[in-house]
């Protein structure tokens, strides 16, 4: 069975990537300053959140099974639009196809992605918080991949 973390880091990297901000795994992200402290990221960023994953194929023991692992990205900003744009730009990264397949490759060690699949989207439906000075967009995506 394919392991987890390759797919998290690639999908991670893939979303600061395209996005050009940064993305925490399960936490606000972290810059480095140059005295070498780190700080919360300034907005707007991503925070990548494992899900549970699903397993198809031969049993989990056998190195040939597949493994389709579920992730939640969560967009965050400062107003609404941004929140939006960077979660248009998210989607782009995560399912964005054209003509010859998948626009942004997603490189997994001892993996190949044999699905990508957007499963839930906030549709427009940004989450304010109490204060009101932090906008949030949730999106689900589960990433399938088999081992090479």
């Amino acid at each position: 069975m394919s392991a987890r973390l390759p797919v998290t880091r690639a999908l991670a990297a893939l979303v600061e990537h395209v996005t050009g901000y940064p993305c925490g795994w399960g936490e606000l992200p972290r810059i480095q300053l140059e005295s070498g402290e780190w700080e919360p990221a300034p907005l707007p960023h991503t925070v990548l959140d494992s899900l549970p994953g699903e397993f198809t194929g031969p049993p989990l023991w056998d190195w040939h099974a597949d493994a389709a692992w579920s992730y939640q990205v969560t967009s965050v900003g400062e107003r609404d639009d941004q929140a939006q744009w960077l979660a248009d730009r998210v989607r782009e990264a995560v399912v964005g196809r054209d003509h010859t397949g998948w626009i942004h490759k997603l490189w997994i060690t001892q993996a190949r992605v044999i699905n990508r699949e957007l499963t839930y989207d906030a549709a427009g439906e940004t989450s304010v918080s109490a204060a009101g000075a932090i906008v949030s967009y949730v999106q689900r995506f589960t990433i399938t991949v088999t081992p090479t």
